[in-house]
């Protein structure tokens, strides 16, 4: 048996999700979980994981898509598959979103401040857990 441990996760798509983001690759993006189309187009798949809000923010009901989409882009930048320059554009995607499912301006202008100046970190991509092998 192999395997490898992995970041927890507090919560997980139970069907697929879609939306449209204002980061449009040159050519369609494809993961096990995660598809973005050059018309901006994200499909996350059943089962993807999401680690909500990070650090200090509650995971208020109107946090939950935002961050979906947000941790969602921010993997493709961590693994490399779109630029980390589209880092203030998946910032904004958040507060935007966040907007519209009922946070008020404070909140919003906080989070996206937040996500401005300690989230630098989440777009660079992870060192690789080990594989333990076991009889």
């Amino acid at each position: 048996m192999k395997y490898r441990k992995l970041h927890h996760w507090k919560y997980q798509l139970i069907e697929p999700f879609e939306a449209t983001v204002n980061i449009m690759p040159l050519d369609e993006i494809k993961t096990e979980f995660i598809t973005l189309r050059q018309n901006g187009r994200l499909t996350l798949a059943q089962y993807y994981a999401w680690d909500g809000a990070s650090g200090l923010c509650p995971d208020m009901r109107c946090m939950m898509r935002g961050t979906l989409i947000h941790d969602a882009l921010y993997q493709l930048m961590r693994l490399n598959l779109i630029s980390r320059r589209y880092r203030k554009a998946a910032d904004q995607d958040l507060k935007k979103r966040i907007l519209f499912d009922g946070a008020n301006t404070l909140w919003a202008g906080i989070v996206y401040g937040g996500v401005r100046v300690f989230a630098r970190k989440g777009v660079m991509p992870l060192a690789e857990e080990p594989i333990v092998e076991v009889p």
